[in-house]
Parts: structure tokens; C-alpha cells; sequence
């Protein structure tokens, strides 16, 4: 039976097709602190203007995208690319 936190292992970029993992608190931080200063954009070029509670990243940890009221935000234009950060 799958559990409720586990859906989310089945779950995989909608670009690279590559396994999303659960975003840890250290990154999240991180990227709290971005958005906080103004210096993060989503793919599409708008910036992000709230604060994360969760997020998805590629195993590969170039893509992220936001978890909103314990929904994934999977769409393409709509991840936030992490080379914007130096050493994320």
C-alpha cells in the first residue's frame, strides 16, 4: 500500500524525466533566503515572490519545483532552475 508521503517518490520531472526527491530543510532555507532577497525566478522568467513550505528537486538537483498546499507544482515553466544559486 502506498502511503501519503510516498506518492511523491513516483513522481518525476515533467522535462528531464529524471526522479524528483523531497526538497531537505538545509536547501529549503537557502531558497527561502533567495526569494526573500528578490533573486529568484521560475523558469518562465517571473520571479518568485512567496515563501516555499516544500518542494521537489531532481536527483540531479538542477530543477526545483514547489509543493502548494500538498500538491506538486509540476508544470514546466514553473520550476526553478538552482544554477541561480552558487553552490546549492
Amino acid at each position: 500500500m502506498i502511503g501519503p508521503n510516498d506518492i511523491y517518490d513516483l513522481l518525476c520531472c515533467p522535462v528531464s524525466k529524471s526522479p524528483l526527491v523531497r526538497l531537505d530543510r538545509k536547501r529549503l532555507d537557502r531558497l527561502n533566503r533567495e526569494i526573500a532577497e528578490g533573486r529568484l525566478l521560475f523558469v518562465d522568467g517571473s520571479p518568485v515572490a512567496e515563501a516555499i513550505d516544500d518542494a521537489l528537486i531532481t536527483r540531479d538537483a538542477k530543477v526545483v519545483y514547489v509543493i502548494r498546499d500538498g500538491i506538486p507544482v509540476l508544470l514546466p515553466d514553473q520550476g526553478i532552475g538552482t544554477t541561480q544559486i552558487n553552490d546549492f
